[in-house]
């Protein structure tokens, strides 16, 4: 009987380390993804941030945009009516 106990309680402590490395891992997954996230959430700040500054007063520069082999310029439009 005493086997059985001890087999019992080594079965459901590897369980249990098991369950508790998983959800260590997904965490640590989820944290790599948030800053993955927040990374690209300030590249693409900064890449309107750069448009903003070159398009609108007082530098009024025409920016190009490039997206599927088609390219735009903006300009802001205070800059058009002075």
């Amino acid at each position: 009987m005493g086997k059985k106990i001890n087999l019992v309680v080594l079965v459901l402590s590897i369980l249990l380390i098991l369950a508790i490395g998983y959800i260590g891992y997904d965490k640590y997954i989820e944290i790599q993804f948030q800053k993955q996230i927040s990374v690209y959430q300030q590249g693409a700040q900064a890449a309107i941030t750069q448009i903003y500054q070159s398009a609108a007063p007082p530098n009024c520069q025409q920016v190009p945009i490039f997206y599927n082999n088609q390219t735009i310029n903006i300009i802001s439009v205070e800059c058009l009516q002075s």
